[in-house]
């Protein structure tokens, strides 16, 4: 799976997801301080499936009109410990294989999925 992390997700998390064979472009590394905008552009560009913490990608996807359709998937679960959110990002990712074209709100006992408008 090809995918775009936020700069708030764990780099625990990335490299669980690299191991396992995604490819993931992490904006920490590669574009540190990129506005939402902007990192919602990558993801469109690169085909890339955006993950973050960040409610405001929300926001921009219904509200504002950016484009988003490879897809977002907003992770609202508590941060217990790395080992934990690097676990549960990991395991949700790979319990489906329908995440293109949608926005998803993981919550730790549930999934929330919109179609994003193309």
């Amino acid at each position: 799976m090809r995918l775009l992390a936020n700069e708030n997700v764990p780099g625990d998390a990335v490299t669980s997801l690299r191991r396992r064979g995604h490819d993931v472009l992490w904006i920490r590394t590669e574009h540190p301080g990129l506005d939402d905008e902007s990192v919602l552009k990558i993801a469109q560009a690169e085909n890339r499936i955006l993950l973050t913490f960040d409610k405001d990608f929300g926001s921009l996807a219904f509200q504002k009109g950016a484009k988003a359709v490879e897809g977002i998937i907003l992770f609202r679960i508590p941060k217990k410990s790395p080992a934990f959110v690097s676990g549960l990002i990991t395991s949700v990712l790979e319990s489906r294989n329908d995440w293109r074209g949608h926005f998803a709100v993981v919550e730790e006992d549930r999934i929330r999925m919109k179609q994003l408008k193309r």
